[in-house]
């Protein structure tokens, strides 16, 4: 029983999109068949979102897609979705005799081998395998040979056919967009400004600094932490100009440091490291200055060693250096303390609580403000294509919908790390293979449908670092393009079904199958080539082998229609562009 096939990995704010290839995710759960295992739960087959304030970690983003074979917008994910789908139908056909008993195991190499099972009534299923990650196999099985691809698993039902090789993906890519919803002007902000935290409001005082979560009890991401500086007229700082440096460690996550009322800077950690260190110069002026700390944490800890005892919040110290005295520590002072936000308390997200104060609209919705809350309301657009909004224009805050929380967004953290190509050949783990280095981790939201009204949605943000709400707007998740990659005599289901019934008696060249989303039509032929093409989907590029009537089949029978298949063979191209060659065929067609 395997209690957790891995499809993918999550997503942290500040770190790379992970993904896992289908040939590799496809390859380990075969293995795993192939030693006799009987029951795997993919994690995730559906991917989803970590809506209000779930996500846990902490750091772990509000989409929690994990490449998953179904996206977090539902949609298919192709190949994996397809390829998974293929390599199940071809586990299904040996069924009688996986049930049977144990597998035999015949070494075929160094690195290869067969599991046989074999049938009550006779004959056989076999599983052949080739481990090494580099390179190709010929292996003699049965009375035959067979050729097995890097880091992949042959599945003969018959011992005789292949139906299926992991490494050999029959189904379509699908490369996704998001595109602007058309909307009867752009959202029209209004603004209300969050006030720093003063000893009017705070909820109690006390001597020293305390842990987070035991304070807050996950009530908000929010506390304030208050104290006040007493600066002497005499310090030499205020005739030098050298700004004495205000220096707090906290044990996480993330922290906005106001003086005065004015946000002096801000600090945050990350997934691996949640501990931070604010230390900069600070405006400070004779006599009497009020230092306002809002600690944010982002997610309570859900996995690892002892995390009940993984502490957040500004534990100290808190010190001040550059003053006549030298060094002043802050830490056991007298600090005021707030749980929360004044726009939480108000319900500013909900439909009533909205109402319920002074909005700022027009020219004096502020640009790059921290800690304000925007609102806007919008019709939902038609159609039932998936809705997203873009934040690519903010910092840091959370989403609300009708009252409803979409969670925390944070575009402003861009993911580090490292982005290179990835083969899917060789074990897998979660920094192996990943996207978006240096752009936003997350910078699209999911918005259900189910949440909205036909008119009148109320949308609010909060911002705590300051950005362009004008910029915000809201996006529909749709196919871009598909594309195909099939070899000449590249396996499938339907010719070993075919062969087995006995209405073929030689082997059928596959097919290649083509399928926008629904509402689309393929529009045009990006790129196609019958020969020895290279590159990956989106950026296909001819080998030196090349059938030059490569588009003509597609362009006849695939442009205008929703749904297509062109057989994989020389005669569909205008010949054989270079006999004796295993040749492919790599396609891709745009949807619109």
């Amino acid at each position: 029983m395997w209690t957790e096939a891995w499809t993918g990995w999550y997503t942290e704010f500040g770190g790379p999109v992970p993904y896992r290839p289908a040939e590799d995710l496809a390859f380990s759960v075969a293995r795993f068949i192939q030693k006799g295992g009987s029951f795997i739960n993919y994690y995730m087959y559906h991917g989803g979102t970590n809506f209000g304030r779930t996500a846990g970690g902490p750091f772990i983003a509000t989409s929690y897609d994990y490449d998953a074979p179904l996206d977090e917008y539902g949609l298919l994910r192709q190949p994996k979705w397809g390829h998974l789908k293929d390599l199940h139908r071809a586990i299904k056909l040996c069924e009688p005799a996986l049930v049977s008993g144990d597998p035999t195991v015949m070494r075929l190499g160094n690195y290869e081998e067969a599991h046989v099972f074999k049938y009550q009534s006779g004959g056989c299923a076999a599983f052949l395998a080739n481990y090494n990650p580099r390179s190709y196999a010929k292996v003699a099985f049965g009375n035959m040979h067979y050729n097995l691809p890097p880091w992949s698993i042959s599945i003969l039902p018959d011992c005789k056919n292949t139906v299926y090789n992991t490494a050999r993906v029959g189904a379509q890519i699908s490369r996704k967009k998001m595109v602007s919803v058309p909307m009867r002007g752009a959202f029209s902000w209004q603004a209300y400004n969050e006030e720093t935290a003063s000893d009017v409001d705070s909820s109690f005082t006390m001597v020293g600094l305390l842990e987070q979560i035991n304070t807050t009890r996950d009530v908000s991401d929010y506390l304030w932490y208050t104290t006040d500086i007493k600066i002497d007229p005499s310090e030499g700082f205020l005739k030098n100009g050298k700004s004495p440096v205000l220096t707090v460690l906290s044990a996480g996550h993330a922290l906005h440091v106001f003086v005065n009322g004015q946000l002096s800077g801000s600090a945050y950690g990350s997934l691996e490291f949640p501990k931070l260190t604010f230390s900069q110069g600070v405006n400070l002026r004779a006599g009497m200055n009020e230092v306002s700390l809002l600690s944010i944490a982002v997610g309570l800890p859900n996995v690892g060693p002892h995390f009940e005892t993984w502490n957040a919040g500004i534990l100290g110290p808190v010190t001040l250096n550059g003053l006549n005295e030298g060094r002043r520590d802050l830490s056991w002072q007298k600090w005021s303390y707030k749980i929360g936000l004044k726009g939480e308390a108000l319900n500013l997200h909900s439909l009533s609580g909205s109402s319920s104060v002074e909005w700022t609209q027009g020219s004096f919705v502020a640009r790059r403000q921290p800690l304000t809350w925007y609102k806007t309301t919008f019709n939902a657009p038609a159609g039932n294509a998936p809705l997203a909004l873009d934040m690519d224009s903010m910092g840091k805050g959370q989403i609300w919908i009708n009252g409803q929380s979409i969670g925390r967004h944070w575009p402003a953290y861009k993911a580090s790390g490292n982005c290179g190509d990835c083969n899917y050949a060789g074990t897998y783990d979660e920094k192996k293979c990943r996207t978006n280095c240096g752009e936003a981790s997350q910078r699209w939201y999911h918005v259900p449908r189910s949440w909205l009204n036909p008119t009148g949605n109320l949308l609010v943000v909060f911002e705590e670092w300051g950005g362009d709400p004008n910029a915000i707007s809201l996006v529909r998740r749709e196919t871009d393009s598909v594309c195909a990659d099939i070899y000449e005599w590249q396996p499938t289901l339907m010719n070993y079904q075919m062969q087995a019934s006995g209405k073929v008696n030689k082997p059928l060249r596959p097919k290649v199958h083509l399928e926008c989303d629904a509402g689309q039509k393929i529009s045009a032929v990006e790129f196609a080539s019958f020969g020895t093409p290279e590159g990956v989907c989106g950026s296909y590029r001819e080998g030196s082998c090349h059938a030059h009537h490569s588009y003509d089949a597609f362009n006849r029978l695939c442009v205008g229609q929703n749904f297509c298949s062109v057989t994989v063979a020389p005669e569909m191209f205008g010949g054989d562009p270079c006999p004796s060659v295993m040749k492919k065929l790599s396609v891709e067609v745009i949807c619109s």
